[in-house]
């Protein structure tokens, strides 16, 4: 049996240009592997144009997807170091207080990766209208692109495609504070658009189809069927590591904002500097600048006990993170929400200590590891400290894999549950920028 499959591969052509992944982009790369990998899958790549679909060239997207595949997480090969990764671990190996943080730049102004991005578009994209879509029995899109408008998912219906569609959270509707003003309206429109007009959603946890499903009753809407699958790791995050540096120190991966509580964190390692002086451990916050982290900022450029206790870095490679949370005494997770935790998720797999926020998310995937309220900073303070002073023996833990995933995934598309990996084996082209050391 062979199915026929329109790829919305929007959002993963629009990170052309980006040197590290976000945790989305994780799932549009695998989800594409896995689709081109299939020989009982005929795959169709099209992206959003306006309220439209069109196609891209099948042999040009696979091309991209292995080359975003090298960038994003090495390749086959090792790279060195570079220059600020090497300040980095000489700092964090440093016994006490580092001489200086070492600290990443904030996001310099868009327009000119805009520019490039949107020249690469018009160059390699074709205009072919939806009326040009090939017939196909499904259209997956687990971006979130394009669904603030019906017009498409509604188009495809017409035509008797079924939609499957990702939903990865529906944090910018229960916690706006937490986002841009606007976004709270800008998904709603999108999940409004998924309840209507989806034939089935796949959601990241349990908890995130809890809040889908009482998102459409509050709306008085019927869901569509909905499947929790977790999300897979990464090769780098599915084995020990050596540590690059081991060290006192803790790591934070994530974006840099609001939901993550790191303003709460940074103010407990003030108060870790205050008592305990020489000996306080040292924090690494691994992630890009997002929304609303001036008290971030504020903290990192102008706080004097922090100065050599705390460092950022981001678009690190995946075996250069893997290897540095290895090295740490724990991964810390206060995030206030989540979806998923993706970080949380790797540490546990990587068998690192994991300290997180008790929230439904952290309970359901890694309910093993130690859970704290989000605002309780003695509970916070005293798990750090007896992390300092004894590694805890952790208990086994049965990570997810996208192999799993892609298995339930094929019984929703109406396949057979194959479990094997295929990588895809296509020769690299200039059509896309050339994998390039991070």
């Amino acid at each position: 049996m062979t199915i026929s499959v329109l790829f919305d591969a929007s959002r993963l052509v629009s990170r052309a240009e980006r040197t590290a992944p976000t945790g989305v982009d994780r799932v549009c790369l695998a989800y594409a592997e896995w689709l081109l990998s299939r020989p009982d899958i005929l795959v169709t790549p099209v992206r959003g144009r306006r309220d439209q679909l069109v196609t891209l060239e099948r042999g040009w997207f696979e091309d991209c997807v292995r080359t975003l595949r090298a960038r994003w997480t090495g390749g086959a090969t090792e790279r060195a170091l570079t220059d600020d990764e090497q300040r980095l671990m000489a700092a964090l190996g440093t016994p006490g207080r580092a001489a200086e943080s070492v600290i990443g730049l904030p996001p310099l102004p868009k327009t000119p990766a805009k520019r490039r991005t949107a020249k690469v578009w018009r160059s390699m994209f074709g205009p072919r209208w939806a009326n040009d879509l090939p017939a196909s029995d499904f259209y997956i899109n687990v971006g979130h692109t394009g669904l603030a408008d019906d017009a498409i998912l509604a188009a495809l219906a017409e035509r008797g495609i079924a939609r499957i569609i990702m939903l990865h959270d529906l944090i910018p509707i229960t916690h706006p504070e937490f986002c841009r003003p606007g976004d709270g309206d800008k998904h709603r429109q999108r999940v409004l658009s998924t309840v209507r007009h989806a034939s089935h959603v796949i959601v990241n946890s349990d908890y995130t189809a809890h809040e889908l499903t009482a998102f459409a009753a509050r709306e008085g809407l019927v869901p569509p069927p909905i499947t929790a699958i977790h999300l897979g790791l990464e090769p780098s995050f599915q084995r020990a590591m050596p540590p690059v540096k081991p060290g006192t120190y803790f790591v934070h991966v994530g974006t840099i904002e609001a939901r993550k509580n790191l303003a709460f964190l940074l103010t407990l390692w003030r108060r870790l500097a205050e008592q305990m002086g020489k000996e306080a451990p040292q924090l690494l916050l691994v992630g890009r600048y997002g929304w609303e982290n001036e008290a971030v900022l504020d903290h990192l450029q102008r706080s004097p006990p922090l100065r050599g206790l705390v460092h950022q870095a981001s678009d690190l490679p995946d075996t250069v993170l893997a290897s540095l949370m290895a090295g740490a005494k724990a991964v810390l997770a206060p995030s206030s929400v989540e979806g998923f935790d993706l970080p949380a998720v790797e540490a546990r797999a990587l068998g690192i200590p994991l300290i997180a926020s008790d929230i439904p998310a952290h309970r359901e995937l890694v309910g093993d590891a130690i859970l704290i309220d989000p605002m309780d900073g003695p509970g916070w303070l005293t798990a750090i400290q007896d992390m300092m002073r004894a590694r805890p023996a952790l208990s086994a833990y049965a990570a997810p894999s996208w192999v799993d995933h892609f298995a339930e995934l094929a019984v929703c598309l109406g396949l057979p549950a194959d479990r094997a990996q295929r990588p895809i084996a296509t020769p690299a082209c200039g059509c896309c920028e050339a994998p390039q050391p991070l």
